[in-house]
């Protein structure tokens, strides 16, 4: 078989998105012809763990490991943090914190790490996999990023030893949602578009996972962009016969609620249905399956939704399938974020394989609007559109009581992990040695 080597920091047993996307592709390359082999970190900060998705790992695959340096220790000590305590990505804040220090270590994170705080890895894992490939070479090397740590490893590999090398963006850089609250100085700055410039302009190939991130970053660095979407697993999804749905008006968020993931029309929109129908109360159940930000939680307290709401901390992935395809509306937040038409979460398009009506809160000119219009999965309403979204869940509410809730779901086949891995393998061919 043709051979890929894949960089990636996420690798089971990390939980979370960031591991969805390449422990799926592995799963089904050899189906299309080609062995993956995995350099991945021995001792890794992941924000949350996962062993069940372990079953997904294909049997008999080289995975290659090295120990990786990373701040964090040091900085759980900075800031007052127990050793043990999780590092949650993005900027989530579970609770209060000494905002003197916090501001410190933003800053130092932002110019002192770059790109990111697994920078320490690079030159090691440049050499090891120099040596390692002299003895057992691939044909091609892909690293997916964030930790965007991982493309500066491809480049450098890439170069040494004549390799092509495709770079998976599954978050923008310096466009992500927090690169402003980073509290970079000019010359960091600086530092990171030059590097993100250098990787766009570097690599064999781009893909990124929607159409608006590649028009992005064409306007950072011109070129061809591959766009291969996330997707969701068939083999992950519970016969429909076998679902039994929520007695009440289950409407679930599932993953990280940071600040800029705030719904404030969602809560205004559900106080206002309250205020004006007492029984929508009784039938009312607020799911928010993982970390929810100290922000949100006041949000609820303030609208006098705490009542209605359930808060379950992270759980194994087979259990959050079960919970999608068990709720009978599944909540789609994008981030209020100047990035956010370009947003298409990995989370997306296992709500799609749930087959459950989606509520969506985004850019009604987005990506993932224009998938809801495709699929017929869901509504969506602006950021601050109340009444569209009062409309929108008082007709999914009527039509629970009325024993009708089912969206259309159309052409969501497009998205199986299976075929989107069919894809990925036809671009491998194309540009491996």
């Amino acid at each position: 078989m043709k051979k890929a080597l894949i960089i990636t920091y996420y690798w089971p047993p990390s939980g979370g998105a960031g591991v969805q996307r390449w422990l799926k592709f592995v799963k089904y390359l050899r189906l299309f012809g080609w062995e993956p082999v995995v350099y991945t970190p021995r001792n890794p900060e992941y924000p949350e763990t996962d062993q069940t998705l372990l079953s997904d790992v294909p049997p008999g695959i080289t995975i290659l490991r090295t120990p990786i340096l990373e701040p964090y220790s040091a900085y759980k000590r900075f800031i007052g943090r127990n050793k043990d305590e999780k590092i949650s990505a993005g900027f989530l804040t579970e609770k209060k914190k000494n905002s003197v220090l916090e501001n410190i270590s933003v800053w130092i994170r932002g110019n002192l790490f770059i790109p990111d705080a697994r920078r320490f890895w690079i030159n090691p894992s440049v050499r090891f996999l120099v040596k390692q490939l002299q003895d057992d070479p691939v044909d091609i090397i892909i690293s997916t990023g964030p930790p965007h740590s991982m493309h500066l490893i491809g480049m450098n590999v890439s170069r040494k030893l004549n390799i092509p090398w495709i770079a998976d963006f599954r978050d923008p850089w310096t466009n992500i949602d927090f690169y402003r609250d980073l509290k970079l100085t000019r010359r960091a700055d600086i530092k990171h578009r030059r590097l993100e410039k250098m990787v766009l302009k570097e690599a064999t190939a781009v893909i990124t996972i929607s159409r608006s991130m590649a028009e992005d970053f064409n306007r950072i660095h011109h070129r061809d962009y591959e766009v291969i979407t996330n997707g969701y697993d068939p083999e992950d999804v519970t016969e429909p016969g076998e679902i039994v749905r929520d007695e009440k008006f289950s409407i679930a968020h599932i993953g990280t609620m940071v600040s800029t993931r705030n719904p404030f029309v969602f809560w205004k929109a559900v106080r206002s249905i309250l205020n004006d129908n007492p029984q929508f109360g009784d039938d009312l159940v607020i799911r928010l399956i993982g970390k929810v930000d100290f922000k949100v939680l006041e949000s609820i307290e303030e609208y006098g939704l705490t009542p209605y709401v359930e808060l379950v901390n992270y759980l194994p992935h087979p259990e959050v399938v079960k919970i999608q395809q068990c709720s009978r509306v599944l909540l789609l937040i994008i981030n209020d974020t100047p990035n956010s038409k370009m947003i298409l979460t990995g989370k997306f398009f296992e709500y799609l394989a749930a087959r459950r009506p989606i509520l969506c809160i985004g850019p009604v000119d987005g990506d993932a609007a224009g998938i809801l219009a495709e699929t017929g999965a869901g509504l969506i309403s602006g950021f601050s559109d109340e009444e569209s979204m009062k409309v929108h869940i008082l007709q999914y509410y009527n039509s629970y009581k009325k024993g009708e809730l089912q969206p259309a779901n159309r052409n969501i086949d497009m998205y199986s992990r299976k075929e989107l891995t069919g894809k990925l393998a036809t671009l491998l061919d194309k540009y491996k040695s």
